[in-house]
């Protein structure tokens, strides 16, 4: 550490500003053009000079953050975000460490597994990590149990659900939010010293950001994301800030299937022009936007691209075509759990500070916010509806306004693990051998996305600052429901005519993966080989597969659709929105009387 200058206060402050100054400039060179690697440990670096002299200056006044992660069933997932977040904290030094502790950082891990063996791991790994110096509290079933004691029935279970005591697991992420909110309150009353800020994010997430070069993809600890935070709810009045993710896509399957199999007939149609053993013509970095992956974009006011996005092989060297073939074949079936391997989210540039802009949608998988908006619970969570944050975001911008910020500080999301190729917990779709279905999912998604454009005809009406009649709430809800069907037959349809297709050109005889004398090509001496590929035997079983699951799930006789066919469960669903929107002040009421009764514990 330097030595503190001997100088008066106002020069301290200068010899701190000059770092500031130089880091703002060492930025702007990092991304001129793109990433630049070479500048980015002398970034690191001048972060860490900083910290050293806001250290000898003294007085650091600084937020400190509490990173809440709700995890169920996935310590593989967890391991990796805990440790992102350590390495984040010595790659930068935010706060700096005070007896080998991170003085501004620390974790509360809300436990929602199910599985003993994950609860046993998930504790080890937290005490792991509280021992390497990053403050790691564990909040487990017993300790939820406990406080949900304490409180005597308030908040309502609309909030935080009715769980039986020997199953108070797998309670679904906005419950667990909602339970571990009240934590938060209880361990940080209102009167502490300490200025904090409370960053929630999710376990499949990780502390950096996906970057496209030409080389391929590239994850990196570009964003100093504590840093940056500070700096804008410091200079802002953002009382919640919500970032994005960039890698996998944070939405479900069940509205990527379209422009997906778009992708996957335009490769085979590329793959049929192509001599097998001639290289594979890589893509060139291509970003997909806001919402590029999502079938129906255009409802959140996004440009749809007609055009399919082509598939960047990540084997090493110059792979030919044959092995980039088999390649693509094996990563088909991870999309139903939830990856998108063509439309890639890339992290863009932009300064932090300067993109914070109001905002309409929350990730409740990256947001963060002062101690004062605990009074904003997830809503409707018991619902367990997707596009939760979209909903919740539409009511915080009702309310809040400006004070409601988005801004680029996205976080690396990986669905699944590289060895399994799958979720380690993904509620709502069931793979099992060869068939996966996703009704449970499709389901959620279907009525998540009733109640979102529900509310926001609600808000546009004055909700949820004015009541609105039992009528008016289910005349929304019963025009959405018919309204979001008849889109969603609109993208059926065309799922079933590019299925015909796909299958047509994946079993057209002529190709050279369906011939039956292509064992040569399996032979490195063959005069097409480039490189030694894998063998294409179950290559193409793999596409098979795809389009079988694919017709399982989205096809004429899916079950998915039959479930939000179903009068009888349409009709309950609608009645679920109805009393949930109805009751939302009472729930408000029910969790702020909660507050006050961990806080006078507090005081007690």
């Amino acid at each position: 550490m330097p030595s503190q200058p001997t100088c008066p206060p106002a020069e301290l402050d200068t010899w701190v500003a000059d770092q500031r100054g130089a880091i703002e400039e060492l930025e702007a060179a990092l991304w001129d053009g793109g990433l630049n690697e070479a500048l980015l440990a002398p970034y690191q670096a001048a972060f860490r000079e900083l910290e050293q002299r806001v250290a000898a200056r003294g007085a650091d006044k600084r937020y400190g953050f509490v990173i809440v992660i709700p995890v169920a069933d996935s310590p593989l997932h967890l391991k990796d975000c805990l440790n992102s977040l350590l390495q984040l904290c010595e790659l930068y030094g935010y706060g700096g460490r005070e007896n080998g502790r991170w003085r501004k950082v620390s974790v509360l891990l809300a436990d929602d597994s199910g599985e003993p063996a994950a609860i046993e791991q998930n504790r080890k790994i937290a005490v792991e990590f509280d021992r390497q110096g990053l403050t790691t509290h564990y909040f487990g079933l017993e300790e939820q149990l406990a406080l949900m004691d304490t409180l005597a029935g308030q908040p309502p279970t609309s909030i935080v659900g009715g769980h039986r005591r020997d199953a108070f697991h797998h309670k679904g992420q906005g419950m667990m939010r909602n339970i571990a909110y009240l934590k938060l309150a209880e361990m940080f009353p209102g009167n502490a010293a300490e200025r904090l800020l409370f960053y929630t994010i999710d376990a499949d997430q990780e502390f950096k950001v996906k970057v496209a070069t030409p080389e391929g993809g590239r994850e990196v600890f570009a964003v100093n994301f504590l840093y940056r935070l500070d700096e804008i709810f410091t200079r802002t009045d953002a009382r919640i800030l919500t970032g994005k993710v960039v890698g996998d896509p944070p939405v479900s399957p069940a509205v990527m299937a379209g422009n997906f199999l778009e992708d996957v007939i335009g490769f085979l149609r590329e793959m049929g022009a192509v001599e097998p053993g001639a290289a594979y013509c890589q893509p060139g970095a291509r970003s997909g936007g806001d919402a590029a992956y999502h079938d129906m974009a255009d409802l959140f006011g996004f440009k749809q691209s007609g055009d399919a996005y082509r598939y960047r092989c990540p084997l090493p060297g110059e792979p030919d075509n044959a092995a980039c073939f088999a390649s693509f074949s094996q990563r088909l079936n991870r999309f139903f759990h939830g990856e998108h391997p063509t439309r890639i989210t890339w992290f863009q540039y932009e300064a932090a500070l300067a993109s914070a802009r109001p905002a309409r949608t929350i990730y409740t998988g990256n947001y963060v916010f002062r101690p004062e908006a605990l009074s904003w619970f997830i809503p409707f969570a018991p619902l367990r509806l997707r596009m939760s944050g979209p909903t919740m975001g539409r009511l915080l911008k009702a309310e809040m306004g400006d004070g409601f910020v988005s801004a680029n500080v996205p976080m690396l999301h990986k669905r699944t693990v590289e060895a399994t190729g799958q979720s380690e917990f993904r509620p709502g779709v069931l793979d099992e051998s060869r068939a996966i279905d996703l009704c449970g999912e499709f389901e959620r998604q279907f009525h998540g996305d009733v109640m979102l454009f529900s509310m926001q005809h609600l808000t546009a009406l004055g909700y949820p600052g004015e009541a609105l009649t039992a009528s008016e709430i289910g005349e929304t809800l019963v025009a959405m429901q018919g309204e979001m069907r008849e889109k969603y037959r609109i993208k059926q349809q065309s799922i079933l005519e590019r299925l015909t297709l796909l299958n047509e050109r994946l079993h057209d005889a002529a190709q050279w993966w369906r011939s039956r004398d292509n064992s040569a090509l399996m032979n490195p001496a063959h005069p097409l080989r480039v490189n030694c590929a894998p063998e294409l035997s179950g290559a193409v079983a793999n596409f098979e597969r795809f389009a079988d699951n694919l017709a399982r799930n989205f096809g004429a006789d899916s079950p998915c659709y039959a479930r939000i066919d179903d009068v009888e469960r349409r009709a309950d669903w609608r009645a679920r929105q109805a009393a949930a929107i109805t009751g939302f002040q009472d729930d408000r009421r029910g969790w702020n009387a909660a507050l006050d009764l961990l806080a006078r514990g507090r005081v007690l």
